[in-house]
């Protein structure tokens, strides 16, 4: 299964409302399953340099089906993963890429960039959200 295009507005709409209440411009991505593009959206005002973020956290977060901050723990240098940072055209290690799953399948995955980390977490988190809330 994978997200759909609906449903790929949905987690964006999810995702823009927690960066309004954030007071917060940032650009969110959206892949499907397979890590190619789905849907892009900037904000007004996002900063231009954090698209090409939100893209690599999103397929950082696809290559390796986790968050792209769980992907940064094998990026440390103590963990000896010389140049892993520059494969597969770059990864991000840091917060703002996630799955989306419905139950336990993963549909897409989504990348946030343009605020402070925590600031890009929490909006993502607020997007991949939208299947925890069509359970309930």
């Amino acid at each position: 299964m994978e997200i759909n295009l609906n449903e790929t507005r949905q987690v964006i709409q999810l995702a823009k409302a927690k960066a309004v209440q954030l007071n917060v411009n940032v650009n969110i991505a959206v892949l499907d399953t397979a890590g190619h593009l789905k849907a892009f959206e900037r904000m007004d005002c996002a900063f231009l340099g954090a698209m090409e973020l939100a893209l690599k956290k999103a397929k950082t977060a696809s290559l390796f089906r986790t968050s792209s901050e769980a992907v940064g723990e094998f990026l440390k240098p103590e963990s000896g993963t010389y140049g892993m940072v520059n494969t597969n055209g770059g990864l991000i290690g840091f917060a703002g890429g996630l799955p989306i799953k419905n139950g336990n399948d993963i549909v897409g995955y989504i990348g946030v960039s343009g605020g402070a980390i925590s600031e890009d977490l929490a909006i993502a988190t607020a997007g991949v959200s939208l299947f925890d809330q069509a359970t309930i």
